[in-house]
């Protein structure tokens, strides 16, 4: 009898436990991932060719991205290519990993506007504040109209304490190198798409930081708008 009391009890309490619903920056769930298509590994240019053409572009089209586009960019910053052993697109001291990508979403074809993590593994992201924040975030970096512009923009952040335990005070050194192979990754893979970017550096890292949803730890290192060109 006193068991089922409880029970009762319990299932009452759960109504005013779950109540809270109405969040204007709601925690990513698994209900909210996105498993995005398997990169393009054939692209239109060769790698010579990528590298020949790669220019910094600020200036894009209206048109939105597709989800093809957004699958081959993640996948060039931080994707894995090596299942296995887990080894990604961007050599890493170690192979610890201490680069996260987040994207701040406008126009994606089949994705609604947001801020989104990246999950190398199961390549997916997962939603983690819905809206449009490109503006906020081009007001973060100096007001660059490039940001606004975009249709969304990569933001590569850095966690240094994953390299500290073996590297102490290489770790931050290691990690800015590291996001700089990953930013040439997603200028080569744009060049290729027909895509244009453009990596940002001048920015307030707080607020990034805010705008992005990133944790404690981790530190806003690249912004890179990504949209077509004509």
């Amino acid at each position: 009898m006193i068991r089922l009391f409880l029970l009762l009890a319990i299932l009452a309490c759960i109504p005013l436990c779950t109540g809270v619903a109405d969040d204007p920056a709601p925690v990513a769930s698994l209900s909210d991932a996105i498993t995005l298509p398997p990169p393009d590994l054939e692209g239109p240019l060769s790698l010579e060719e990528a590298i020949a053409a790669r220019r910094s572009i600020r200036s894009y089209t209206g048109e939105p991205l597709s989800t093809a586009d957004l699958s081959s960019l993640l996948w060039a910053a931080q994707g894995i290519t090596d299942a296995n052993r887990g080894y990604r697109a961007a050599p890493s001291a170690g192979a610890h990993y201490p680069l996260e990508v987040t994207v701040a979403i406008g126009d994606v074809e089949g994705i609604a506007p947001g801020t989104y993590r990246y999950y190398p593994d199961g390549h997916r992201i997962t939603l983690i504040t819905v809206g449009d924040h490109r503006a906020a975030l081009s007001v973060a970096a100096t007001g660059q109209q490039s940001i606004a512009d975009a249709p969304a923009t990569l933001v590569i952040s850095g966690v240094y304490d994953r390299l500290r335990v073996r590297y102490g005070d290489r770790a931050e050194r290691y990690t800015l190198l590291e996001a700089g192979h990953a930013s040439q990754n997603c200028y080569l893979i744009a060049t290729s798409r027909g895509l244009g970017t453009v990596a940002v550096g001048a920015f307030d890292e707080g607020e990034v930081q805010e705008i992005m949803g990133l944790p404690a730890g981790e530190v806003p290192l690249y912004l890179m708008p990504v949209g077509r060109i004509g």
